[in-house]
């Protein structure tokens, strides 16, 4: 089972400011493919995430204006974050039970990367899978 540092291996991962503006967060999220910003405070540590999915519940959906609205007015605040150690099937879980796709990697107080739910595919999400269906025919 792949570890987490070895999917975010050489990962530049996209940070903002909590006072950047959604519209900035989603012009860098589209021109680097990206699915979520991780927001961070004036030392640089992790104080929220933002996703494409708080653009559209929280930004569009609710009438703000993106180009208005900062990333601390909208972002998820302190987000639930993971080792770098830790397995692939263990961050596939925390998602699952969580219902979030996106989970900052820290290690110490340096942000090292995110992965998010496509980053898993193959032998990863088919062990997800069958332990799901497991648990529900042990119900």
């Amino acid at each position: 089972m792949r570890q987490l540092s070895d999917i975010v291996c050489n990962q530049n991962p996209l940070t903002m400011p909590q006072s950047a503006t959604v519209k900035a967060a989603c012009k860098k999220m589209s021109e680097s493919g990206a699915g979520s910003v991780l927001v961070t405070d004036s030392e640089r540590g992790l104080v929220g995430i933002f996703t494409g999915r708080d653009a559209v519940t929280r930004v569009l959906a609710t009438g703000r204006s993106a180009s208005k609205t900062t990333l601390a007015e909208v972002m998820t605040t302190r987000p639930i974050t993971m080792s770098p150690w830790k397995t692939a099937i263990d961050a596939l879980r925390l998602m699952w039970d969580g219902g979030f796709r996106h989970v900052p990697l820290i290690e110490g107080d340096k942000i090292v990367g995110v992965v998010s739910r496509g980053d898993f595919k193959g032998d990863e999400q088919t062990w997800l899978d069958e332990e799901r269906e497991l648990w529900e025919h042990m119900r």
